[in-house]
């Protein structure tokens, strides 16, 4: 970060919300019908608070940068630690993949062609040109990219978020059916069958990523104050959004109609006709695109920067302990940006809403692993190293971190099972391929950075060049 600026309680919280909230979550959590709120209650209660709550002690209480590579290696050692940042890092390469596909959907409207949402060849342009867009914003280092990324989260989320919310509400007090209850009115899925709930995990991803910004920790004014007050801030405005968001687009599209893709664009067509408004449709699909992009400018800086963390202490070769003038970490971006150009192009085997959510669902079992390390590591601090200030503590002492770690814990282990099941809310042509894919991809993805710690060579830490802030 550039020497002399600091970020603000505002600031900090919008990149929070930007590294959380994506209104691409919207269609996904709708097709869930009449179940949504109970999909949202559960991912914001068993998992959402507990992350922040424990973020907000381990952020405070180590105030060094590497956020969870640190916090999991003073729990569990620098085997656990690296993994825990390489899942972090890797999940979140795979996810871009998806947001911005969910941007591309929104980009047809602002063309005036809504079939372009589906259009293979369209969404893995949007997917290169924006992703390579927004790494080469971050290169420019985190004064632009955080400022960048808070327009972006007002102009692109906040604003279409709150009109939904309020045209959904205009929806239904003016007596227009709502859809989601044609086809069930129960508030509980079947727990019966598992298939009916695979959409959990995707939904837990969604709230997942508030101990990301514990990265900058550092760069905050007065972080033990402000980090606690801004992840409780941007807590707030993430479970109101989702919850109102997402019922405005259950309310008026048939849940078996939403494209995960291009849902919210789906509900923002439906509605603005409703107010003779279709002039706006392109401005808000411009809007929506523009907030996922806000979102990956956010997430870019953050895992990366985290596991140039683990460079510090020779997990990694020379090669990626670099960094420019700017102090940004190019040379792990320039590999993040060919891994993202790879899975780009999954979009040319399958229907763009089943690679969406294969894709969504390998990205939520890689980051459910690495909060298990996490939720792990608070209860093992708690006793490992007592002695350490914490200036905020997750309440009623050891018993309090106990019960709100094991409970994250119980709901991750819950939302890891479901996620092997293909949802019954698409059409999967392969139910066996679908779970090779997760279970392949999981066992490679969590068996790399293992394999990397077991083959490092020691002269990587001799050889690196970047100073540890003291």
């Amino acid at each position: 970060m550039q020497k002399g600026h600091k970020l603000n309680v505002f600031v900090f919280a919008m990149m929070n919300v930007a590294i959380v909230l994506s209104l691409r979550g919207l269609p996904l959590i709708a097709k869930t019908g009449s179940h949504m709120i109970f999909y949202i209650i559960f991912a914001a209660i068993l998992f959402l608070l507990p992350i922040s709550l424990i973020s907000a002690e381990l952020a405070t209480g180590w105030l060094k940068e590497g956020g969870v590579y640190r916090w999991v290696k003073e729990a569990l050692g620098s085997k656990f630690g690296f993994t825990a940042i390489w899942l972090q890092w890797i999940q979140n390469t795979i996810w871009y993949t998806t947001v911005l596909a969910f941007a591309a959907g929104a980009l047809s409207y602002l063309f005036l062609d809504p079939n372009l949402s589906s259009n293979k060849f369209f969404i893995i342009v949007v997917i290169l040109l924006v992703y390579w867009g927004a790494t080469f914003i971050n290169f420019k280092g985190l004064k632009t990219a955080s400022w960048v990324t808070t327009f972006c989260v007002i102009g692109g989320t906040i604003i279409p978020a709150i009109l939904i919310i309020i045209l959904g509400l205009v929806w239904l007090f003016t007596g227009n059916p709502l859809e989601f209850l044609k086809t069930s009115d129960t508030f509980f899925p079947d727990f019966k069958n598992f298939d009916n709930l695979a959409f959990l995990a995707g939904t837990v991803l969604l709230f997942s990523g508030m101990e990301v910004g514990a990265v900058h920790v550092m760069d905050l004014k007065d972080p033990k104050k402000t980090y606690p007050k801004s992840i409780f801030i941007a807590l707030i405005i993430i479970v109101i959004t989702f919850l109102l968001g997402s019922f405005a687009v259950a309310a008026t599209i048939p849940k078996e109609e939403i494209s995960l893709t291009a849902g919210l664009m789906q509900s923002f067509k439906d509605l603005l006709h409703m107010f003779h408004l279709d002039i706006l449709l392109p401005i808000i699909g411009f809007l929506v695109a523009f907030g996922a992009i806000g979102s990956v400018t956010a997430w870019i800086g953050g895992p990366s920067k985290g596991l140039l963390a683990t460079a510090k202490h020779g997990e990694l070769p020379p090669y990626l302990q670099y960094t420019n003038k700017n102090g940004v970490q190019t040379h792990i971006l320039w590999i993040q940006g060919l891994i993202v150009t790879v899975l780009a192009f999954t979009f040319l085997f399958m229907p763009a809403s089943n690679a969406f959510f294969l894709l969504t669902a390998l990205t939520a079992v890689l980051y459910l692993v690495m909060y298990i390390l996490l939720y792990l590591s608070a209860i093992i601090l708690r006793y490992k190293k007592p002695k350490v200030k914490r200036p905020y503590r997750v309440p009623f002492g050891n018993i309090g971190m106990i019960i709100i770690a094991g409970i994250g814990l119980l709901a991750v282990l819950f939302a890891i099972v479901v996620a092997f099941f293909p949802p019954s809310q698409l059409s999967v042509a392969n139910p066996l391929f679908y779970v090779g894919f997760i279970l392949i991809g999981t066992i490679v993805f969590v068996s790399a950075p293992m394999l990397i710690n077991h083959f490092k060579n020691p002269s990587w830490a001799k050889k690196s060049n970047i100073k540890e802030k003291k």
